[in-house]
């Protein structure tokens, strides 16, 4: 089966001829073809009006459904657990639309006997073409050339008009190795971009070799020798607020810092200090602390570029984001370990 140029996984896939008993709740919507298949499979309840769940939404979910389709925009947190009013948990699944699943408080998944799984691999390479967007418009001060432009502001072309930061040859720090700051290191590559990478754990040399990236000893050696810091690593409590005022201050005045990662990797109220204070030279944001709640204290800066959470914002890419959490249900329902299992 192909679906816009991605392959629907093997026909192995397709040996369920007959729909599943399973009751499945979907709480966002889904691109269609994704819905339609699991409605195929699964007895599926679907989010229509496409609004993020509540609390009390998500806990009669969980009570009345075998497996429960999150995305980011669901809060899972601990206090959904804690209070079911005598109900009983039902799912036996959460599975997750993303890789990232710092919303989904894994610990009181598991006291509750519930799996949870992610869609790896399927969006890495869309998720790096937005970082490079982000690298190159605020670099190149795209964003407010635009608004300039529609704002009927622009006079012509001079010689020293919105001038900008060359992107090409600079050298860009990834806080995070796996596969999205990979694939942003192999983009970054065509451009002629020097690669240190800050990694928890050590890189095989053979992976760093292959970016010519030199892995630094520890963050803050990282961010103090780079022009361009692009945050790849996971969200959750063990990085929260990673990037701060203490970190910030070691950059170097004309450096930028990229986040299409999470956002409560950066202190935003660190980060306004930073900019502020021209200790950056700005930021291309594409996650954030509390979104869709953005700090109005982000649009007093020009030289931030922040777009709506776009990563893997590609058709292909979420429909093939969906077909994986289908292959996740169907080898657990098959009594099998699902390939993307989490917890």
């Amino acid at each position: 089966m192909q679906l816009r140029g991605w392959v629907f996984y093997t026909n192995a896939l397709y040996k369920q001829s007959t729909k599943m008993t399973a009751k499945i709740i979907v709480t966002r919507k889904w691109p269609s073809v994704v819905e339609a298949e699991l409605s195929r499979r699964y007895d599926v309840e679907l989010n229509v009006d496409d609004v993020a769940f509540t609390d009390t939404q998500m806990r009669d979910a969980l009570c009345s459904a075998d497996a429960v389709l999150t995305t980011v925009t669901d809060d899972v947190g601990k206090h959904v657990f804690e209070s079911f009013g005598g109900n009983t948990i039902r799912a036996k699944v959460i599975g997750n639309y993303g890789v990232g699943f710092s919303h989904i408080d894994i610990d009181s998944a598991i006291k509750n006997n519930i799996m949870v799984t992610n869609t790896p691999d399927v969006l890495s390479e869309c998720t790096a073409d937005i970082a490079l967007t982000l690298m190159l418009m605020v670099a190149r001060r795209a964003g407010e050339g635009e608004r300039q432009l529609r704002s009927n502001g622009w006079e012509g072309w001079c010689p020293t008009h919105m001038i900008g930061t060359k992107v090409s040859g600079s050298t860009l720090g990834i806080v995070g190795f796996g596969r999205i700051g990979r694939e942003t290191a192999k983009r970054a590559r065509a451009f002629g971009m020097k690669i240190r990478v800050f990694n928890r754990s050590p890189v095989d040399p053979s992976v760093l070799s292959e970016f010519s990236a030199v892995q630094e000893g520890s963050l803050e050696q990282l961010m103090s020798s780079v022009d361009f810091l692009s945050l790849h690593c996971p969200g959750g409590s063990e990085n929260t607020h990673l990037i701060n005022s203490d970190n910030l201050a070691k950059m170097k005045s004309t450096a930028f810092i990229i986040n299409t990662a999470r956002g409560e990797i950066i202190d935003e109220e660190a980060l306004f200090n930073a900019l502020d204070r021209n200790q950056i030279a700005g930021a291309g944001l594409d996650v954030y602390q509390n979104e869709p709640r953005i700090n109005s204290k982000y649009f007093v800066f020009d030289n931030v570029v922040l777009l709506p959470h776009l990563g893997s914002a590609t058709a292909s890419t979420r429909e093939a984001m969906g077909f994986k959490v289908i292959q996740n249900l169907d080898q657990y329902f098959a009594g099998e370990s699902p390939d993307n299992r989490v917890a």
